[in-house]
C-alpha cells in the first residue's frame, strides 16, 4: 500500500495535472514493468488527474463534473494500456464491450471512476479508480486508488491482514440504497452498519481494517469488483459469492449478482448470516 502526499492550492492542482494526465500519456513505463506495478501506477495517475479536475471544476454542475471525470479517466487508462500493453484486451465501464476479450488470455478490467456520485459531491472521499489484470478468470494484478485519501492499495504490496476487532463486527453497506436483507444480516451478526459509497471504497475499508465485512446482494458489474477483489485476496481476505463459490471474471455476461468480502475467520459466519438474512426477508 502506498500513501501519496500532495501539495495544496494552485501549485498542487498544476502538479497533480502533470502527474496524472501527462504521466499516463507520456510516461516511461514499458513492457518490462511488472503488471501489478503498472496497475498501481495507472490507478494513481488517473486518480491524480481526477483530483485536478475536481479542483478546477468551478462552474460545473455535479452532473457535468461526473461526466467529465468518467470520460477523462477512461481515456487516460485506455490510451495508456493501448500503448503499454498493446496485445491485451480491455473491459471498461465507460467503453463498448469488445467481445474479442473472451478469447484473450490477458484482460484489463477497469472502472475509471468508481463512486461517480460521490466524486461529484464536495468533500467526499469514498470514490476510487480500479485497475485489474484478469487471467483465466482471476484478477492476478490489481490496484485500487482512493485519490481523495492519498492511498493506492495494490497486489504488489497489500497491507497486512487486519486484526480482529475488540468490539462488535462492522458491516459496510451502501449509503444510498441499503436493502432490508443487509439490515437482517447485520442483526444476525450483531454488527454495526457502516454506510459508504463506491464499491472499491467499501472493499478497501475491509482490506484496511476499517470494517470487518462487505456484503453486496444487489448485483454489480465485473469492473466494480475485479480490482478490489484482487487486492482483498492478495491481502489474505476471503472474497466469494454469497454461496461461497469463487468470483470469476471475463465472462460473456459481466454482471455479477453478489459478493462477500471479509476476514477469513468470519467467512462462514457471514455466509450463514446472509442465508438467514435473505430468508427472513423472502
Amino acid at each position: 500500500m502506498e500513501r501519496i502526499g500532495g501539495r495544496g492550492g494552485e501549485d498542487g492542482d498544476r502538479v497533480r495535472r502533470q502527474d496524472g494526465e501527462t504521466a499516463i500519456l507520456h510516461g516511461s513505463k514499458g513492457a518490462d514493468t511488472p503488471d501489478d506495478a503498472l496497475a498501481g501506477w495507472l490507478a494513481h495517475h488517473a486518480g491524480q488527474a481526477l483530483l485536478a479536475l475536481r479542483a478546477r471544476a468551478t462552474g460545473l454542475t455535479p452532473a457535468e463534473l461526473r461526466d467529465q471525470g468518467d470520460r477523462l479517466s477512461h481515456l487516460l487508462l485506455t490510451e495508456a494500456l493501448a500503448r503499454l500493453r498493446p496485445g491485451d484486451a480491455v473491459l471498461s465501464e465507460e467503453g463498448a464491450d469488445d467481445r474479442s476479450r473472451l478469447g484473450s488470455p490477458r484482460v484489463w478490467v477497469i472502472d475509471p471512476l468508481d463512486g461517480t456520485r460521490e466524486f461529484g459531491e464536495e468533500g467526499r472521499t469514498d470514490w476510487a479508480v480500479h485497475v485489474a489484470l484478469v487471467e483465466a478468470g482471476v484478477p492476478v494484478a490489481a490496484a485500487v486508488s482512493l485519490p481523495a485519501r492519498g492511498l493506492v492499495v495494490t497486489t504488489a504490496s497489500p497491507p497486512p491482514r487486519p486484526a480482529p476487532p475488540a468490539g462488535p463486527l462492522s458491516l459496510v453497506v451502501s449509503r444510498s440504497h441499503t436493502p432490508p436483507e443487509a439490515v437482517q444480516i447485520a442483526a444476525h451478526l450483531g454488527a454495526v452498519m457502516v454506510r459508504m459509497g463506491s464499491a472499491g471504497a467499501k472493499t478497501m475499508a475491509v482490506v484496511l481494517g476499517e470494517a470487518d465485512a462487505y456484503v453486496h446482494l444487489g448485483g454489480q458489474y465485473e469492473w466494480d469488483s475485479a480490482a478490489p477483489v484482487g487486492v482483498a485476496l492478495a491481502a489474505g481476505l476471503r472474497a466469494t459469492r454469497i454461496d461461497g463459490a469463487p468470483l470469476r471474471y471475463n465472462r460473456p455476461d459481466p454482471w455479477l449478482p453478489d459478493q462477500v468480502v471479509c476476514r477469513p475467520e468470519i467467512h462462514e459466519a457471514v455466509l450463514e448470516a446472509v442465508r438467514a438474512g435473505t430468508s427472513a426477508v423472502a
